[in-house]
């Protein structure tokens, strides 16, 4: 059985926080609040928590997964920014986006795309998930909790505990959000293209 922490929405307790940042070391898969509902998380590098996480949201190897990363100076470490892409970024995170790009020899080759080598990039505006981004020191893979057969984000924590309790380590309780996944914008090969239109305004990419 997971365990469920209230974590206040605008000033995350610094004792919560760490005990998540534990479940995540210790190769958990903890659920938690983004800007755009809520998502499934854990190491970049933990294949076991990866295939758990696939196997909670029954998606294929192909799936763009993302790397949370706290601001765009951990972008050039896993992924290939060109300076319209860096402009782009700068001007639209922290935000509900999903940017996909050319992956760095950074990032292992189960998390990229496989025929295209590409990683998804969020910078979130949450503050819980700064706040875990920043005790972790370094970004976390993660995908938006969208269950099999719905398409749009779990938004109400109560909700995803009766669903998942037994299948994730940690779910946290940041409130009642909207359930309209990431914006993606494919970013991988010089062009802008808008793969989905969600959270995030898709204007600045048209």
């Amino acid at each position: 059985m997971s365990q469920f922490f209230y974590v206040h929405e605008e000033n995350p307790q610094a004792r919560l926080i760490s005990q998540a940042v534990n479940v995540i070391k210790s190769g958990g898969v903890i659920v938690y609040p983004t800007d755009s509902g809520y998502a499934l998380g854990c190491l970049i590098g933990d294949k076991d928590a990866m295939t758990k996480i696939a196997r909670i949201r029954q998606i294929e190897n192909d799936h763009n997964f993302s790397l949370m990363c706290r601001d765009q100076s951990e972008l050039a470490s896993y992924a290939q920014v060109d300076n319209q892409a860096y402009r782009l970024l700068k001007q639209n995170t922290p935000g509900p986006y999903t940017f996909i790009f050319k992956a760095s020899k950074e990032v292992p080759k189960r998390l990229q795309n496989p025929k295209k080598k590409t990683i998804g990039i969020r910078v979130p505006d949450n503050v819980i998930a700064l706040a875990l981004l920043e005790a972790l020191g370094e970004p976390f893979m993660s995908t938006s909790l969208i269950l099999p057969g719905k398409d749009f984000t779990e938004s109400d924590p109560e909700h995803i505990r009766d669903i998942l309790e037994h299948q994730v380590d940690l779910i946290m309780h940041g409130g009642y959000l909207g359930e309209k996944p990431t914006t993606v914008v494919d970013l991988s090969d010089g062009d802008i293209e808008v793969i989905r239109e969600g959270a995030g305004d898709v204007t600045p990419f048209l």
